[in-house]
């Protein structure tokens, strides 16, 4: 839809209206944020942008974003790399590094399971965990996806993976609120209610 811009100022507003809640207004807030005066921040950013797109991928065993073969996490021995952690986003690594004393590993799903919107298992590498599972890599598995239903139908999913594997698997309480993302949560309740899962 035109606004009487040209179609390269079209064109990067499009791109802008990518990222999560950014809508129209917000997109030429940027553009012109960038176009107006913050060119080389502009430059910066694309170049930033470019470099991490062509050069960032998954882990090799948890699918969390590095630019290695395999992440800081996963190849540090002095965690606890037979506890894992499932999480739904990148995001959720960060919250639960920064605000809990987990010293296990992660994987990471990149989204929760529904069917609806075409995600399914194959989608959210759970392939990669029943390998790691059936190889005996895994002694406990810790659900930390959102108390959403589909994080919660994910997390059961998860388990019957592992169920048979004499694999512990336990849930983070649910301090967490109904709805909520981890990426939101406070500290102190995120902390909490990691420490206080239980079994499922």
């Amino acid at each position: 839809m035109s606004h009487g811009f040209s179609p390269k100022i079209e064109r990067l507003i499009g791109a802008l209206r990518i990222l999560p809640g950014v809508g129209q207004k917000s997109a030429q807030r940027m553009a012109f944020s960038v176009l107006a005066g913050e060119r080389q921040g502009g430059a910066q950013l694309a170049e930033a942008l470019s470099d991490a797109i062509a050069s960032v991928g998954h882990c090799d065993t948890c699918r969390m974003l590095t630019e290695q073969a395999t992440c800081s996490i996963c190849a540090n021995q002095n965690r606890h790399l037979a506890r894992v952690c499932v999480v739904e986003s990148p995001a959720d690594v960060i919250a639960i590094e920064t605000n809990t004393g987990y010293e296990g590993r992660y994987f990471v799903l990149g989204g929760r399971l529904s069917p609806i919107d075409g995600v399914g298992p194959d989608e959210l590498g759970l392939d990669w965990l029943a390998e790691q599972v059936a190889d005996g890599q895994i002694d406990e598995l810790i659900m930390a996806t959102s108390a959403t239903i589909e994080g919660q139908t994910t997390a059961e999913y998860v388990a019957d993976l592992a169920r048979n594997a004499g694999v512990v698997i336990s849930r983070i309480a649910q301090g967490v609120p109904v709805g909520g993302d981890l990426e939101t949560v406070d500290a102190g309740t995120l902390s909490q209610a990691f420490a206080g899962r239980s079994a499922i």
